[in-house]
């Protein structure tokens, strides 16, 4: 890996498992935990950087002067990317969903901050977008720039996520990951062990179509896991969507673990977790990992 990726990665901190403790839990005969990723970096969190290091690694070895990619106006994919251009003196281009705002949000102010070009384009334009899988893929490329998809969805991502397995230094049955492009489910799918179930749980409405993404990323691991499943229905009306229920549910959670959620990706999997515990979806004995993917960001701009 680049010496600069290297260095950089000697700077982040360690992401520990902490065990969940209620009551319903305990009865059920369950044991869950929590596999802190957010506490990795302040700023280049969870899976963020799982998902960036090797894409970046690639990057760098292609001789990258400028990278371009795409996402919403509070995306925590383009809040990191911009921080480690600005660290490894790339220029990076944001292209971003919807009109630009009068005001912009502080994830916005943040890339800003950082160097990163922003380019507001229409939701049908960004949608187009999606097409482009590969690095070289965005039409008009100059000689220089690469090109990440939406979330890091790119298969090299998938080699900086499976790292995560590595560092789980318990037995466990079942591995839950919060999905928006469900790259990082992808990853852990294409390294568990064959007897691990693998649950994502979507942040999106009517995301279906996120097996059919991550079975095109892990399409070329023939050895991946094949016990792997996407909840739909914990998306509280769609991205970015909360309601009473789950600002409560975070409430709860925060002063009872003292562990900080964000309502987008992880609060929703927990959600989904503690409601499927509770139906019995889980046997007596099972243990349970549940990866916090960070993104704490965000709380700033959906307040």
């Amino acid at each position: 890996m680049d010496k600069q990726l290297i260095a950089l990665e000697k700077t982040f901190g360690y992401s520990r498992l902490t065990e969940i403790e209620a009551p319903f839990i305990l009865d059920r005969g369950i044991k869950l935990y929590l596999k802190r990723d957010d506490l990795l970096h302040p700023i280049i969190s969870g899976n963020k950087w799982r998902k960036l290091k090797y894409i970046l690694d690639h990057a760098l070895a292609c001789e990258t002067h400028t990278l371009i990619s795409m996402g919403g106006a509070y995306s925590n994919h383009l809040h990191a990317l911009a921080y480690t251009g600005k660290l490894l003196g790339i220029k990076t281009v944001g292209i971003i969903r919807g009109e630009q705002p009068k005001v912009l949000n502080p994830t916005l102010l943040d890339l800003q901050a950082w160097g990163m070009q922003l380019q507001f384009v229409s939701r049908s334009d960004y949608r187009q977008l999606r097409d482009y899988k590969q690095h070289d893929a965005l039409p008009n490329l100059k000689l220089g720039e690469y090109w990440l998809p939406e979330g890091g969805a790119m298969v090299l991502a998938l080699q900086g996520v499976a790292e995560l397995l590595d560092e789980i230094d318990i037995d466990y049955d079942t591995l839950c990951v919060p999905c928006g492009t469900a790259t990082t489910l992808a990853g852990i799918v294409s390294a568990a062990e064959k007897d691990k179930t693998i649950l994502g749980f979507s942040a999106l409405k009517g995301a279906s179509y996120l097996n059919e993404e991550v079975t095109n990323l892990i399409k070329n691991e023939s050895c991946h896991n094949k016990r792997w499943f996407i909840h739909l229905n914990y998306h509280f009306g769609g991205f970015a969507k909360k309601n009473a229920d789950l600002l409560d549910f975070i409430e709860q959670f925060e002063v009872q673990h003292a562990i900080p959620l964000e309502p987008i990706y992880t609060a929703k999997m927990l959600y989904g977790i503690f409601d499927l515990i509770q139906k019995g979806h889980f046997s007596a004995g099972q243990k349970i990992i549940a990866v916090h993917t960070g993104g704490l960001q965000g709380n700033r701009s959906v307040a």
